[in-house]
């Protein structure tokens, strides 16, 4: 089948681009810095090559072109347009790691810059997928089987609001050795079963392309990891969760199946507001991987617990969406 080449193709590619991408992260001194606030452990991980999401980037790429070539000539730009878009996000994170470099900060773009970009890519691609017949305003509800008609403008605010949100949620959940690469991975998985089993073969291309790119990734970015994606890999990462859950019609499943992505984005938002208003803190440290840090779990043990629970999480959501088309 078709998916099963495009994942050997994005793992072999990234697995060639790894061994030749991080000597020569290391000679242009692309080195990550790590935040002064952060957890002082990390301190030891400063400048470990960091942008090594466009390994995997260029293996997906890769794999679309050669496994999704035939869908491509016939016309079908679905898995291709879901690729562009997540490209786009990850050339805004490719251009906050390059002002961090510069600034030999971990402050890049600023917090209103990345959220203009982030929205005009979840704009530019909903209108896209609309007016390629790709997307509907019918809003799927898991497990319940039942649709909900929406006028496309709320939808447009709907889709906006979970595309720029799901991508940041992404980007924090990337703050350990590995962590967002293994949560990633059976995400991929699910999106690529899903798609097989309602025949979008192209988007299943898609997605087997991501597993084997990320596969790949975490030969490197396992703990004691040798690189980090940056946000060119995080970015990317969560435009292709999002862009898959969009194409697919089924994006309340996110919720689900990224669980580990919400618990994150939500621990770090309850810590800065509950902070802002009593000066104390729920968490040890968010997010809330660092929690668990300071409570003394390993990097490792993080990475476990985190991807088998997402891997419990995708399996159940799979019988949560499986009715959304009639078979």
């Amino acid at each position: 089948m078709r998916f099963i080449l495009s994942f050997i193709v994005a793992f072999g590619v990234a697995a060639i681009a790894g061994q030749l991408l991080i000597p020569l992260l290391r000679r242009l001194k692309a080195g990550q810095s790590i935040r002064a606030d952060g957890p002082t452990w990390h301190m030891s991980k400063q400048g470990t090559p960091t942008m090594g999401g466009i390994m995997f980037i260029v293996a997906i790429g890769a794999a679309v072109v050669v496994a999704g070539w035939d869908d491509l000539a016939r016309g079908n730009r679905n898995h291709l347009y879901v690729f562009l878009f997540a490209l786009v996000f990850g050339a805004i994170g490719m251009i906050d790691d390059m002002q961090k470099l510069r600034h030999h900060a971990n402050e890049g773009l600023t917090a209103a810059q990345k959220f203009l970009l982030q929205l005009a890519a979840a704009i530019a691609f909903t209108v896209l997928m609309r007016n390629q017949g790709y997307l509907t305003p019918n809003l799927f509800v898991p497990f319940l089987n039942v649709t909900l008609p929406l006028p496309w403008v709320v939808y447009m605010v709907f889709a906006a609001f979970v595309m720029v949100g799901t991508v940041n949620a992404v980007n924090l959940t990337d703050g350990i050795d590995g962590l967002a690469t293994g949560v990633t991975i059976p995400v991929a998985l699910f999106y690529m079963a899903v798609s097989a089993w309602f025949g979008k073969n192209d988007l299943a291309v898609l997605a087997a392309a991501l597993a084997g790119g990320l596969a790949a990734f975490l030969i490197y970015n396992f703990h004691p990891a040798k690189v980090f994606m940056g946000d060119t890999g995080s970015l990317f990462l969560g435009g292709m969760v999002c862009g898959l859950a969009f194409a697919l019609d089924i994006p309340l499943i996110i919720p689900v199946i990224g669980l580990i992505y919400v618990v994150e984005v939500l621990s770090d938002i309850i810590q800065v507001a509950y902070y802002k208003k009593t000066r104390k803190r729920v968490f040890r440290m968010a997010p809330i991987h660092h929690h668990f840090e300071m409570g003394g779990w390993s990097e490792t043990k993080l990475f476990c617990v985190f991807s088998g629970l997402t891997l419990v999480l995708c399996i159940l959501g799979f019988f949560g969406v499986m009715y959304r088309y009639p078979m």
